[in-house]
């Protein structure tokens, strides 16, 4: 009985693990990104699509080039996982919605 409720909370931590891994916006490949909670195909050919440009600099480049990822949506993809060169929105520099207030 012991060993089975070990083995269901060992499942659980490694579920959410995966639930809440990092997704580099400039590394991962389709489904990588297919996987982020607000992702869909459309957004992930889009995000290809300029990628094959050039990689993302920082959020406020991924916002520009990439139609529909705005302040409060770049906002929610870093929550679910995203990051544009390792880093969440938080520790990248100041995106386009923040930089219009000052």
């Amino acid at each position: 009985m012991i060993r089975k409720l070990l083995f269901a909370v060992a499942t659980l931590v490694a579920c959410m693990g995966m639930a809440f891994a990092q997704v580099d916006v400039n590394k991962a490949d389709a489904a990588a990104l297919d996987s982020i909670k607000g992702i869909g195909p459309a957004k992930t050919k889009a995000i290809m699509t300029e990628r094959a440009k050039g990689e993302f600099k920082d959020w406020a480049d991924l916002e520009q080039r990439v139609k529909g990822i705005g302040g409060k949506n770049a906002a929610k993809l870093s929550e679910a996982g995203l990051t544009v060169n390792g880093k969440p929105l938080d520790s990248a520099a100041p995106h386009k919605e923040s930089m219009k207030k000052k």
